[in-house]
């Protein structure tokens, strides 16, 4: 089956329809024969969206208008069920870029995380590329592949996830040399980098998403220092708003700043050794128990709690019922589970 589902032609039975309504309150729901979107503001049967065209208004029981439209991916991964944070639609459109991932790639990525970033590398890859994720946390593991299947309406057979530790599974996992990108998202990126390296093709990029400057810093350091790859490069995405109204045109003021920086190398050739770059000299020497002093091995993670995750696992688990449901030709649903607000958590 193909990993894009579909993305224009009039609503059918199956498909998921983004509605903005009253005060543009978002509600995302799953078509299907019998279903009705039921809110405060009155009913909505499915039968009014279903043969008419993306971009349609239609008006609910009450009267109270909706705007009808396919949800792009960025609105999915920003209201979807989360277990971990996710990689921002900013950060994941610079990863593709930096990465330079490509259809047909052989990927991996690690963690998973919520399944952000695996449907953007999905969808670059094609169906004729492999994703292999790799999650310490089975619930994370089981939070992703929901939301993926949701999304999807199935379960894409060029995805391989898997749960356990990069270093130790991803020997079994690929043959040496024949990965085109490592995309690691984890707090340290280092204890990964020798066995990515044997894992890389020449040539091949290993990116990282790293939250804090002293893991940029130490990440950095470490594939400077292995002499495997290029020079490593550095940056992060701010995106900034405007508001555009006749001659009131002017920047927001709120922004999506820093969520992350993004680090990328290349795999260099075996045996081969990189031209010495030139630099001016350094102010301070450095060692190793100053690198240590600068990134200590507690580097902080944002917990969830126990109760909270499962709350999120059951959340992806029933969205993706419901998506497999209604990609197979599910029987009547009378109320849509789907009706409450989509959310920012």
């Amino acid at each position: 089956m193909s990993t894009t589902p579909r993305l224009s032609g009039p609503f059918r039975v199956g498909d998921r329809v983004q509605l903005t309504g009253p005060k543009n309150r978002l509600h995302t729901i799953t078509l299907r024969e019998g279903g009705e979107l039921h809110t405060h503001h009155g009913v909505l049967p499915h039968a009014t969206l279903i043969g008419i065209p993306d971009g349609s208004v239609v008006v609910n029981s009450a009267g109270h208008e909706y705007l009808a439209l396919r949800p792009l991916l960025r609105d999915f991964v920003m209201s979807m069920p989360r277990g971990a944070a996710i990689v921002y639609p900013k950060d994941a459109a610079q990863i593709l870029s930096e990465a330079d991932v490509f259809p047909g790639a052989v990927v991996v990525e690690a963690g998973v995380g919520s399944g952000a970033l695996s449907l953007w590398l999905l969808r670059a890859i094609g169906d004729a590329g492999r994703l292999v994720s790799f999650e310490r946390r089975p619930e994370f593991a089981e939070v992703a592949q929901a939301n993926v299947e949701t999304f999807l309406g199935h379960r894409p057979a060029s995805w391989d996830v898997r749960v356990g530790d990069l270093v130790t599974e991803l020997p079994t996992a690929v043959e040496p040399g024949t990965v085109d990108r490592v995309i690691l998202d984890m707090l340290a990126p280092w204890e990964c980098i020798d066995a990515v390296a044997e894992a890389l093709t020449p040539g091949g990029v290993v990116l990282c998403y790293i939250a804090t400057a002293t893991q940029l810093s130490r990440v950095a350091e470490y594939i400077r220092n292995t002499g495997l790859f290029t020079e490593p490069d550095a940056n992060e995405t701010m995106v900034r708003g405007w508001h555009v109204e006749g001659l009131a045109v002017r920047p927001d003021h709120r922004m999506v700043a820093h969520t992350g920086f993004l680090l990328w190398a290349r795999r260099l050739a075996p045996g081969a050794v990189a031209p010495e770059q030139k630099r001016r000299a350094s102010k301070s020497s450095y060692g190793d128990e100053d690198v240590e002093l600068w990134t200590p091995g507690a580097v902080g993670d944002r917990q969830i709690t126990d109760k909270n995750l499962r709350k999120r696992v059951r959340e992806a688990q029933k969205a993706a019922d419901g998506a497999r449901q209604a990609a197979t030709g599910g029987g009547p649903v009378t109320v849509d589970e789907t009706a409450e607000p989509d959310h920012l958590d």
